[in-house]
């Protein structure tokens, strides 16, 4: 029982009273919504860090055999969902929480975009608490990312007329982040952020377990990816550990490649072996939580 006053164990940072212990919507919170799926990371990953991208999902009930389904970060106007003039049907990550499980938000859109006419938005939902949760519509095996350099799936596929949504196009475009998703560990995209690059890793191991692995490298001052490299701090949202670190302008996802292969071997060789922090490696680890910022 989380008391009125009591940060919300959501991590939005306000009081569980003023969040999901209000009156509004369900207040059960769900601290990791996609905790029962092989690909976790890549979905947290594609809420939280990845500007445009999308991913295929294969519908479990028979009956919509004729549907695609496509999973992407966003859609014009904040949709959470919009149904093609061809009946194809895309669902949004980056949307607000109607209610404590985003898992079962995003059942919710796809549900109501499985009975929407074709060529409409999905916009204006309220929490549906008996909704189902996204996992009870779409099969286990993990989502294949495709990272895009635009918002142009926005207009591909639309008959109708496409003026607003060009416009809408044309100004995300112009701000997106170049972004490239790593083949040699999962759910690590490299970005470039005006004159710096960045690699952002969402890693699904429990987190308190993976901030002790990451500070028994960083006590020893080995949590870098190669020179000219420097890790920053992390995100923590959905449940999950979103750990950044900082290159050189000039480094690029190639360039990342066996050196994240190289700290991922590390840090589950400490997983697999943990045990109790000594004290230098107990300060890094203090560092490390002073350089988390929760998104959610």
């Amino acid at each position: 029982m989380v008391a009125p006053r009591q940060p919300c164990p959501c991590g939005s940072g306000k009081r569980y009273k003023s969040c999901h212990g209000s009156s509004r919507g369900d207040r059960t919170v769900v601290l990791r919504p996609f905790v029962d799926r092989a690909d976790e990371a890549d979905w947290v990953a594609l809420r939280e860090v990845v500007p445009s991208a999308i991913a295929p999902l294969q519908l479990k009930d028979p009956a919509y055999a004729d549907r695609t389904v496509t999973l992407t970060t966003v859609l014009p106007a904040g949709w959470p969902g919009l149904v093609r003039s061809d009946g194809s049907i895309f669902v949004a990550l980056q949307t607000p929480r109607r209610s404590g499980d985003l898992a079962r938000d995003l059942g919710q859109v796809l549900s109501l975009a499985l009975e929407t006419t074709p060529g409409k938005a999905i916009q204006g939902i309220a929490a549906a608490p008996d909704a189902p949760r996204i996992q009870e519509l779409i099969g286990d095996a993990p989502v294949t990312v495709e990272v895009l350099d635009s918002f142009s799936f926005w207009i591909e596929g639309m008959s109708d007329d496409t003026g607003a949504l060009q416009s809408a196009m044309e100004s995300a475009n112009a701000s997106i982040v170049p972004t490239e998703r790593l083949a040699s560990v999962e759910a690590a995209y490299w970005c470039r952020i005006k004159d710096r690059s960045h690699l952002r890793w969402s890693m699904a191991q429990d987190e308190d377990a993976m901030l002790d692995a990451l500070a028994r490298l960083a006590a020893p001052r080995e949590l870098g990816l190669g020179e000219g490299t420097k890790y920053i701090g992390a995100f923590r949202a959905n449940g999950l550990l979103i750990p950044v670190w900082d290159l050189p302008v000039d480094m690029t996802a190639a360039d990342l490649e066996q050196p994240a292969a190289d700290l991922a071997g590390r840090l589950a060789a400490l997983l697999a072996e943990p045990r109790k922090l000594t004290s230098d490696e107990l300060r890094a680890r203090s560092g490390l939580l002073s350089r988390q910022l929760t998104l959610n």
